[in-house]
């Protein structure tokens, strides 16, 4: 039987980091010593009072249908969490409760664009946020966040890229994959610039426990009354708790907004998994030790890991301010070890060196690769030795 997919499925690119992923275990599978330094989420396990939580919630016949938008108790835990954390007031009905954060982005997506409409994506991006943007018949916009400035796109480029198109910006602030952060005078001029255009910021905060060296995480709807306003907030506790796999995200803004998300999960998914939502609660209104030990790991592990990278010929790479994520410049060790593309020397990385690295052509910027640092500091030391041994092997 012949099969015609739908257009919007045929034009998705797969995601890098996934396929990276899966070849990296495939590897495995076949009893290679494979370090994967691909994937984006903690190695530690899901805090014990978090599961304990979850279980009690099953034992105690809590495994039904919920709300739409999510459990009223984790609305308000969500929402205290917003006034201590960033010091802003949320509504319940400002708040949605989603399948992840990767599906609350979706569903905005879903009920924000009109075919045509443009999404402002800084380069580099996050490989998911082209693909939902076209999915849902908007077109992504990029603006090149370069190297001398953090990664980070400036007010004058954001002016020049606007056009009587564009419907919303995207700011990831801790960024996946460069591990940057905008500043609070940087979201500020961004942010006037939105409000005189009337274009929507999404804020993709989901990373905002995990900042390091005495940096603060600031979001840009904590500025101002006008800029909440104007600001949907993506966050989860994937990543801040190690919940990756309980897929529980959520967006807070626009009552308008909220409610036509809450609408179209209705029909999509129904609501987020039950267990998982009183495992949420759990993780925002009990202790934060876990988060702050985990955070505390991975910044010893980057300041341990980040000498060592660069001192290898042809790397360069900007020290991250958060997530947890290397993002180094090796064009010119692809130069150097007869590679084209930066694309072939992670190939050939993987394949020779057994070190699972993700291009950085998937986010946009193909100078570079994007490494996890969300591993033992063992396997960091011996993923970055056999780059060294390989690149140097091959200039010798």
């Amino acid at each position: 039987m012949a099969v015609q997919l739908a257009n919007r499925v045929s034009a998705l690119t797969p995601s890098s980091t996934l396929a990276i992923t899966a070849k990296a275990k495939a590897m495995k599978a076949e009893g290679i010593d494979v370090i994967g330094l691909g994937a984006g989420e903690p190695d530690f396990n899901t805090p014990q009072h978090i599961i304990d939580a979850a279980a009690e919630s099953m034992n105690k016949g809590f495994t039904k249908y919920t709300a739409t938008g999510g459990l009223p108790e984790l609305k308000k835990a969500i929402i205290n969490k917003f006034k201590q954390d960033q010091h802003i007031d949320y509504h319940a009905s400002e708040i949605i409760v989603t399948n992840g954060a990767k599906h609350a982005l979706y569903t905005l997506f879903q009920v924000l664009l009109n075919r045509g409409d443009e999404v402002i994506i800084p380069i580099p991006y996050w490989v998911s946020y082209p693909e939902q943007v076209k999915l849902a018949g908007g077109q992504p916009v990029y603006i090149n966040g370069q190297e001398k400035n953090n990664f980070k796109i400036t007010p004058d480029q954001l002016t020049a890229t606007i056009t009587n198109k564009t419907k919303a910006l995207i700011i990831n602030s801790p960024s996946n994959p460069t591990g940057m952060l905008y500043t609070k005078e940087e979201l500020t001029k961004i942010g006037e610039i939105c409000l005189e255009h009337n274009i929507l910021i999404i804020s993709d905060e989901i990373y905002e426990k995990l900042i390091y060296d005495f940096h603060q995480h600031v979001s840009v709807a904590e500025i101002s009354p006008e800029l909440k306003n104007q600001t949907i907030i993506i966050n989860g506790v994937s990543k801040s708790h190690s919940m990756t796999g309980w897929r529980i995200g959520y967006a807070a803004g626009n009552s308008e907004i909220i409610k036509a998300m809450t609408d179209l999960a209705s029909h999509s998914t129904s609501n987020p998994t039950t267990p998982s939502q009183y495992g949420a609660i759990a993780a925002y209104n009990g202790s934060q030790e876990a988060v702050e030990m985990m955070r505390e790991a991975f910044e010893n592990r980057l300041n341990k890991i980040y000498k060592r990278l660069i001192s290898i010929p042809g790397i360069s790479c900007l020290k991250p301010q958060g997530a947890f994520y290397l993002f180094p410049n090796v064009k010119e060790a692809a130069e150097i070890t007869g590679f084209k593309t930066v694309d072939e020397l992670a190939t050939a990385l993987l394949e020779e060196a057994n070190v699972a690295v993700i291009p950085g052509s998937g986010f946009g910027a193909p100078d570079y690769i994007r490494l996890s640092y969300a591993t033992s500091l063992e396997n960091l030391e011996e993923a970055v030795k056999r780059i060294e041994q390989y690149i140097n092997n091959k200039i010798n």
